[in-house]
């Protein structure tokens, strides 16, 4: 192989690098962005808002890889966490990371696996179940007693605040059964809905000279 062969796929090597680490802030950026526009639910408390900053990550997870997927994740956290602090002293911060990544990671692979429309729809739905799973146990041993303790509430507190709201919710099961899981299962079918509708029309973009 020649010097010059060589220093072409050097060269290659590293404009791609240059350009996936730049998807990468974009899409990051895109995620802190759709953060700030949250819908608040009518089946849960108010502190259960509902963003959409999972598309980008998503698209990212699909365009280059689980990997990617939890960069941008992880990069969105901490721009979020730099923009708008804390109320859990970043329990609630890191969790999210978990639970976002328990969708896009699981979808990312199999798409990886099954580069079709139908290895999509499986990797959305896979990550969708897993990360209702995960935002239940996170949220049952982690987030909700951090945030109690952030807002010196007792869980009891949390869970009146749940029932104010819906009637089945009494404990902490009943909080996760009727809000914690619904809310996880909505957003991650309207993340997999979007995604699933523009992915391939913004890939080329992403697939550029890859």
């Amino acid at each position: 192989m020649s010097t010059q062969v060589m220093d072409n796929r050097t060269r290659e090597k590293s404009r791609v690098k240059i350009r996936t680490i730049a998807q990468i802030g974009m899409l990051s950026a895109i995620a802190v962005v759709l953060m700030l526009f949250e819908i608040p639910l009518p089946f849960a408390p108010a502190f259960y808002e509902i963003d959409f900053s999972e598309v980008p990550v998503l698209v990212g997870c699909f365009a280059m890889g689980p990997l990617a997927g939890a960069v941008i994740e992880l990069i969105k956290i901490i721009l979020n966490l730099a923009i708008n602090g804390t109320m859990t002293a970043g329990v609630g911060e890191v969790a999210n990371f978990l639970i976002g990544c328990s969708l896009v990671v699981p979808a990312g692979l199999i798409y990886r696996k099954m580069k079709t429309r139908k290895g999509a729809i499986i990797g959305m739905v896979t990550g969708t179940l897993f990360m209702t799973l995960v935002g239940c146990v996170l949220n049952a041993y982690i987030l909700l007693p951090a945030f109690g303790a952030a807002l010196q509430m007792p869980i009891e507190g949390l869970v009146q605040m749940g029932t104010a709201v819906n009637s089945n919710i009494t404990n902490l099961f009943t909080f996760v059964a009727f809000a914690v899981a619904p809310f996880n299962l909505l957003k991650g079918v309207l993340v997999s809905a979007i995604v699933f509708v523009i992915y391939k029309k913004i890939s080329p973009v992403l697939h550029m000279n890859r």
